[in-house]
């Protein structure tokens, strides 16, 4: 199954429904299931001095170096100044999780289901994973 790996504590973030749009500077035509994978990295200071954000998860359920979830990657939006006012007013909170900008792009993920937890080192871009 393919696999990105997102910072926390954003992939948390996914797992919890709170964010439901990866933005990125590259687009992508894959579509279908993804399982979304913490990275090791620990927060950033810049990200955890964010009270806004800081307030959309608790520390202690955030899982470095693990898998936490899956979902479907429905579709990826060229994001417009059009589509990031409409994204900011309909769902604040799942925009102050995310880069919007004009020129990136949206990863629109769908159906996101927790999973029993499985380590995994993680890697930049897609990459798969082998149950085994």
């Amino acid at each position: 199954m393919k696999v990105l790996t997102i910072r926390e504590p954003f992939a948390t973030l996914i797992k919890n429904k709170v964010k439901y749009i990866e933005t990125r500077s590259w687009k992508t035509n894959y579509r279908g299931e993804l399982y979304i994978h913490a990275g090791l990295a620990k927060i950033s200071k810049d990200v955890k001095a964010r009270k806004d954000l800081s307030k959309l998860y608790k520390e202690d359920e955030l899982k470095y170096g693990y898998i936490i979830c899956k979902c479907n990657l429905v579709d990826c939006i060229y994001m417009t100044e059009e589509f990031i006012m409409n994204e900011k007013e309909k769902n604040p909170n799942n925009f102050i999780s995310g880069r919007y900008e004009v020129g990136r792009y949206a990863w629109i993920l769908d159906s996101i289901e927790p999973i029993k937890v499985i380590e995994a080192k993680g890697q930049l871009g897609f990459w798969n994973y082998k149950n085994r």
